[in-house]
């Protein structure tokens, strides 16, 4: 709601970048899978956190809870059970959208908002590890730091490719802004 307590609308322009980086996490996991690459370099992570500095927090967060159910459904990853999909959709959820919320506070660096939400994600992603352990009678310690170390090279990659996209998207659309009358 906005400060008249009327129903603010969502930006045609949110809607558009959700469905298109919710396209692009439906889709990059089977690729990288085909290469047998995607639990080390989180495919679904890369556009779902991308979105997160083009989108508001409630898009964001609802593109990043839907994909990985809607992944699950249609293609088996993440899997249901252990309840992969459920834990990645909440923990991308609470990324994507603090991301961009810090990011639309402060729009400065991308990289102060991208680093630390990352590192909160490999709290959430260790929590959830262990907490799938417990659920599924697996060893949760093991869980846990798996979960965590197996996916550096991802944030590697997302430290290395969110920033420039940034950077080129806004600077493309800045070009646009300066050259329409």
């Amino acid at each position: 709601m906005n400060s008249t307590g009327r129903q603010s609308r969502l930006a045609p322009r949110d809607l558009a970048y959700g469905g298109l980086f919710g396209a692009a996490a439906l889709i990059l996991p089977v690729l990288f899978h085909l290469l047998h690459l995607g639990r080390f370099f989180m495919p679904m992570y890369l556009p779902l956190m991308a979105l997160a500095f083009f989108a508001s927090p409630r898009v964001c967060a609802a593109t990043a809870f839907i994909t990985p159910m809607l992944s699950a459904l249609l293609t088996g990853m993440p899997p249901l059970y252990p309840p992969t999909a459920v834990a990645m959709a909440i923990e991308l959820a609470v990324m994507s959208s603090i991301a961009s919320w810090a990011y639309g506070r402060r729009s400065g660096s991308v990289l102060l908002v991208l680093i630390p939400v990352l590192l909160m994600g490999r709290v959430l992603q260790a929590c959830g590890g262990y907490l799938v352990g417990l659920l599924v009678d697996l060893p949760p310690e093991f869980l846990s730091v798996y979960s965590v170390v197996s996916g550096w090279p991802g944030l590697v990659l997302m430290v290395a490719v969110i920033p420039p996209l940034v950077r080129l998207a806004r600077g493309r659309v800045k070009r646009l802004q300066e050259a329409s009358p």
